[in-house]
């Protein structure tokens, strides 16, 4: 007789990335169909900072779709040499875009966005750059759990570009625009962002201790019933 983890028990980091693939999901249906549509009249009110809005969204695009494979125990594992390169490239993408997005929210003041929501935008830059920057320092200095701990928090401030959007979309708040609303559900998702990292690293340090005591149980467990 052996006792074993449950087989179909869902991690909670997949119901995690489940969730954010439906924001994704939603966010390109929702907010970003104009990249495909030329004709879309948005392209107007992108037309004085579109060569900005290039870079910041390839580096975004870079940041927010590589980061779920650093989450791979198995990735960092068996390809280390995958998983510093995918690293340094997130990284690279969390400290361009930041600077990037909050200088094209300043273009955007004189097209009616008040100061407030730059303002918004620049905490926002500052929390991903600062996060993002201690994380890579702590894998510079082989600190695995500090650099795995902060690079969580790094990703949940990345995160706040889908989360607003969804809030906005789902509620409806974005139609008209409404800078009011926009700024305070921004400003909800930017004070929010590092304490959804740290629940996310005491969830897996939860569950990294329970996978140890099961496995460390089941060897005895094991023994014992063999036993005449």
């Amino acid at each position: 007789m052996s006792i074993s983890a449950p087989a179909n028990r869902i991690r909670t980091k997949y119901i995690a990335f489940g969730v954010i693939g439906v924001m994704l999901a939603y966010v390109l249906m929702h907010n970003e169909r104009f990249l495909i549509d030329p004709n879309d009249p948005v392209w107007e009110h992108y037309e004085t900072f579109k060569w900005w809005l290039l870079p910041h969204g390839l580096l975004g695009a870079c940041a927010l779709l590589l980061a779920p494979m650093q989450f791979s125990d198995r990735l960092r594992a068996r390809f280390a040499k995958v998983h510093r390169v995918i690293g340094r490239i997130y990284v690279a993408g969390a400290l361009g875009l930041a600077p990037l997005g909050a200088y094209i929210s300043y273009l955007e003041e004189p097209l009616g966005q008040p100061r407030s929501f730059t303002i918004a935008n620049i905490v926002d830059a500052a929390l991903l750059m600062i996060t993002t920057g201690i994380g890579f320092y702590f894998a510079t200095k082989r600190m695995i759990p500090q650099h795995r701990q902060w690079m969580t928090r790094s990703y949940a401030c990345a995160l706040i570009f889908f989360e607003a959007r969804l809030i906005l979309g789902v509620t409806g708040w974005d139609r008209p625009p409404n800078f009011a609303i926009i700024e305070t559900v921004v400003w909800v998702c930017v004070g929010f962002s590092v304490l959804i990292g740290d629940i996310a690293n005491q969830i897996y340090e939860l569950e990294s201790r329970r996978r140890v005591a099961t496995t460390q149980a089941s060897p005895s467990v094991a023994a014992n019933a063999a036993l005449p």
